[in-house]
Parts: structure tokens; sequence; C-alpha cells
């Protein structure tokens, strides 16, 4: 009697290794929703008599996810965490203008101008990471709170652009290979270097240990604090690379470059519509890199087909609703069946 009842077992539980097998992580399902919106948007704008995906439109896509991806990467970073970074769009204008009047113009001050803008948001990051560790302020209100410190100084010693870069500097933001932005090797790069600090170090691990459940990282012997502010720091560096990146396009600094693109909050989306979760301790920067291509690629898009400033906001936020709305009912389906087995 025993053996009847074992029996049927065995092709159950092989059943739901092969379900689990091919199971869809968020990070495939990013990228196969980008592959769509690419056939989708090639389709209507060639309905529209354009073509989206000819070297202007690569250039285009990759150009505008340069700057979201090098900021959206060092957020990835605060996310998993458990934190996150309201600082960064007043941080990239803060940075540009920092590396353009630094250099002013001479090519002997390259190198000084762009360790000055990365020490200044490394610095900037430092702050966020104390307030948050130290005075035990929430990550929201910390980073917001040192956004508006930028914005005040901002506003009152700046009435626009200012500084100059030289004319070798601005190979950085034009020179491509094909139709391949080298700043854009550089940000894949640099997205590299990310995702093995991630995935492959102590610091990295820490980091998701921290945001998976800061008690239980804090017993098991991790410095949560030290690990916080390293990622703060390094988010802000990121924000300081994607600042020098638009001083050499821009040829100058701009004040305001980082606001008026919304980095702080279309940073936040892309990480979250590449599968981080924003609570922390799950998600990765190959996801958001996913995410970044997305955004772009629908601005892109939008841009071809001359559509509403109003609309495009919408679509956009319909899709990162939708969006998170998935992954959680996927989250929930996954912890229904791990009690159910």
């Amino acid at each position: 009697m025993s053996l009847l009842q074992e029996t049927p077992s065995r092709p159950r539980r092989a059943s739901s290794v092969r379900a689990r097998r091919f199971t869809l992580t968020p990070t495939t399902t990013v990228y196969l929703a980008l592959v769509a919106l690419l056939i989708i948007g090639s389709v209507l704008v060639a309905i529209d008599g354009g073509v989206l995906l000819d070297q202007g439109g690569i250039l285009n896509i990759l150009t505008r996810s340069t700057v979201l991806g090098l900021v959206a990467i060092g957020q990835t970073m605060v996310i998993v965490t458990g934190s996150l970074d309201l600082s960064v769009a007043y941080l990239v204008g803060l940075c540009s203008l920092v590396a353009a009047e630094t250099m002013a113009g001479s090519e002997s001050m390259m190198v000084p101008g762009v360790l000055l803008a990365l020490a200044v948001a490394a610095v900037v990051g430092l702050i966020n990471g104390l307030v948050i560790t130290v005075l035990k302020a929430h990550a929201f209100i910390a980073t917001l709170g040192i956004a508006l410190v930028i914005k005040g100084y901002l506003e009152h010693t700046y009435t626009g652009p200012a500084g100059s870069v030289p004319r070798t500097f601005q190979h950085l933001g034009y020179d491509r290979i094909g139709p391949v932005p080298i700043a854009a090797l550089l940000m894949l790069l640099i997205g590299a270097g990310a995702w093995w600090y991630l995935r492959r170090t102590r610091p990295g691990y820490h980091m998701y240990a921290v945001g998976g459940d800061l008690e239980v990282a804090r017993l098991s012997g991790v410095r949560t604090g030290r690990t916080i502010v390293m990622a703060h720091v390094l988010c802000a560096v990121a924000a300081g690379l994607a600042g020098v990146f638009l001083a050499s396009r821009l040829g100058s600094g701009a004040p305001y470059v980082g606001t008026d693109a919304g980095y702080d909050l279309e940073s936040i989306a892309a990480v979250v519509l590449g599968g981080t979760v924003l609570a922390g301790g799950r998600g990765g920067v190959v996801g958001t890199i996913g995410g970044v291509l997305i955004l772009s690629t629908l601005d892109t898009i939008f841009d071809d087909l001359a559509v509403d400033p109003f609309f495009k906001d919408v679509v956009r936020g319909v899709v990162l609703i939708v969006a998170v709305a998935l992954y959680a009912r996927r989250q929930l389906a996954g912890q229904l069946s791990g009690r159910s087995a």
C-alpha cells in the first residue's frame, strides 16, 4: 500500500522541477519586452514613413541610454541595499559645472577636472550615507534634503551654463564606432564592473544581505553602516560620471541638465523596470540596463512619431506600473508554490 502511495509523487516532483526550470526571471522578461518593443516600434515608425533601427535611430537610442544608464547603475546599488538616492539629478548638474569650470578650455586640466568632479560626487554620496546611517534619517528624506541643498547652491551661484571643456574632451561625447557611441561602450563597461562588484565580491554580497534583512545582516557580522555608505558613494560617483559626460557633449557645465531630464525618478524607474525590488535584496545591473534601453527606445519611438509629451508620460507610467505588477504577481506565485511544495 505504501508503494502505491509513494509512486505518484515522483512524476509530480519531476514536473515541478521542469516548471521551475522554465520560469522566466525578471531579467529575461525585461529583455524579451525590449525585443517586442523594438519590433512593434519598428512597425509603427515604418507605417509613419520612417525607420526606427537605422544608424540614426540606433545612435539616438544608445546616446539617450548613456547618461540614464550611468545614473541607473549607481541607483541599482543603493536600491539593492534597501536605500535610494533622490539627489542624483542635481548632482549631475553640479558635477558637469565642476568639470567644465576646472577645465576652463585647457587640455592640461582635463584629468584634474574629471577627478575633482568625481571627488565632489563622492563627498556628496558620503554625506548621504552618513546622514542615513549616523543620524538614522530615512533615505528618501535624507537624499531629498541633500538634493535641496545642492539646488539652493546652484540657484544662488549660477544663472545658466558656465565653464568650458576643450575640444579634445568633446570627443568623449561625440565619437563613435559605427552607430555605437564610445560613451555607450564605456557605460556598458562600467555596468560590467558594477555587476562584478555586486555578484563576485564580498562587499557586493553584503549589499544584498543588508537589503534583504538589515538586522539579520548585522547579527551575521556585516558592517551594515559601512555597506550603506559605500553604496551611496558609488551611486554618487556614477552620477558624477554622467555629469562629466554631459559636459563633454554640451561643451560646458549646465546647472539643471540633470533635473530637466528627471534623472532622479527616471533612474529609479529603470531600476524597477529591470526587476530590482525597491525593498532591496534582489535585482541587479543587467536588468537595469534592459530597463534603461526600454525607456530610451520608448523616447526614440515617441520622437519619431511626434507624440504629444503628455501622452509620452502616460505611456511610460503605464509601462512601469504593469511591469511592477507583473513582478509582484510572479513573486507572490513563487512564494505560494514554495509553501505548497
